[in-house]
């Protein structure tokens, strides 16, 4: 079982005494222990024999360390309520580098973690609290059989007050459309994750993760989420919003070297670059033009606008899409990049990706995630033949789990 309170939080005190005797060449930096628990073995289990399982198997015992390649999605949101402390904790015991603090505000502009301005109704138990729920943009409405219209809500991060936030706990994210209670409504959770740790669930501030982060020696994506208002909002403008998180950043002197800022805007990044360079310099621009832009297909460069070169040009260094994106299936049947991985590589951008164990099981082709690679995609450790394609031949940077250590075993046992 994955400890939430390891000893990594000594670390930092037995380094203390650590000194360089060349001061021309700073000291390496300490490896920092992960515990990646059983799951990354049992993926292993159930690949298809091959070289790379007999070498993945063949890590099974070995010591583990922190990777960067290892990022935390929400903290690790597969078994622990997304964007909690507890989250953020676990993702960082099991060998996280980087740890994701999706950024929205609150109705007196306090920014704060969640992967939506708008989704209290599901992350968190804001519906059972009768004086919060009644502030929600959109009451509770259960389902209605004789229409088979779903249950619904909407409460956002924006109807409520920092301090009415923080008295909020933190909850798998689900609902149940089929509810006619609350109670049953905020009973949601998917099959394939589990509630065992969301009896606690502590909501954070941006500037809280900041410190958590810190503390554990952990870099940090931010992600600056879409407004669910109208901006400016009360004053706030969009790029008053996007300054607003790097200024949190600046305020408890975290260097822009560990910090990559995230958006979907484009301008956001381009703001960023402009406005920041020591933080837009490592801006991370999150790519979904399949489901924004008309007629876009990453297997047709003919489609992309802008182009690989054009963003390059304009000062992006790193670029996110998801992993269907960037992988297809070879004419051998195996998983092989993409024309926009390879692009990506060519035009000089750095590639991270999202998201690993967010697809439940994958006997049955994996869902959304895995669309481009469906018809190879028919057990549960096709997981690390597609995370191998990712590192070694794509030479993503960066990989966004749900239970980031999946993605920590692999890193060490290839020595990334």
């Amino acid at each position: 079982m994955l400890k939430l309170k390891s000893l990594l939080w000594l670390l930092p005190l037995g380094l203390l005494g650590a000194c360089n005797d060349n001061n021309d060449n700073p000291p390496e930096a300490p490896k920092v222990p992960a515990e990646v628990g059983v799951r990354p073995a049992y993926l292993v289990s159930q690949m298809t024999d091959g070289p790379l399982k007999s070498e993945l198997e063949a890590c099974h015992g070995m010591n583990f360390y922190r990777s960067d390649l290892s990022i935390g999605h929400r903290g690790a949101a597969m078994q622990f309520p997304e964007h909690t402390r507890e989250s953020y904790q676990a993702a960082i015991d099991s060998g996280a580098g980087v740890v994701e603090c999706d950024v929205t505000f609150t109705a007196d502009k306090a920014l704060v973690c969640r992967h939506s301005q708008c989704d209290l109704h599901t992350t968190t138990n804001i519906l059972a609290v009768p004086e919060l729920a009644a502030k929600c943009s959109v009451p509770f409405s259960p389902f209605d059989a004789a229409t088979d219209t779903p249950a619904s809500a909407k409460c956002c991060t924006s109807d409520i007050t920092l301090e009415e936030f923080m008295s909020l706990k933190g909850k798998m994210d689900g609902a149940n459309p089929k509810a006619t209670t609350v109670e049953a409504y905020m009973a949601g959770t998917p099959g394939w994750r589990t509630d065992l740790y969301s009896a606690t669930g502590t909501l954070m501030t941006h500037a809280q993760s900041i410190e958590m982060f810190k503390a554990a020696g952990v870099k940090m994506t931010p992600e600056l989420k879409a407004p669910a208002v109208t901006m400016p909002f009360d004053g706030m403008s969009q790029q008053d919003y996007a300054d607003k998180l790097v200024a949190e950043y600046q305020a408890a002197g975290v260097s822009g070297a560990s910090v990559y800022p995230q958006s979907f805007n484009l301008d956001d990044v381009k703001h960023w670059i402009a406005t920041a360079p020591e933080f837009g310099n490592q801006a991370v621009y999150l790519d979904d033009r399949d489901e924004t832009q008309a007629g876009f297909d990453p297997m047709n460069p003919d489609t992309w606008q802008p182009t690989m070169a054009t963003l390059k040009a304009d000062g992006v260094e790193i670029i996110a899409p998801p992993l269907w994106m960037l992988v297809t299936v070879g004419a051998d049947g195996k998983i092989a990049p993409s024309p926009y991985a390879t692009q990506a590589k060519a035009a000089g951008l750095k590639i991270i990706t999202w998201t690993l164990e967010r697809s439940g099981h994958l006997t049955d082709g994996g869902g959304w995630y895995y669309q481009s690679i469906t018809d190879v995609t028919n057990n549960e450790g096709v997981v690390y033949e597609l995370l191998d394609v990712l590192a070694k031949d794509i030479g993503v940077i960066g990989v966004f789990s749900d239970w980031p250590a999946t993605v920590t075993y692999y890193a060490n046992c290839k020595g990334l």
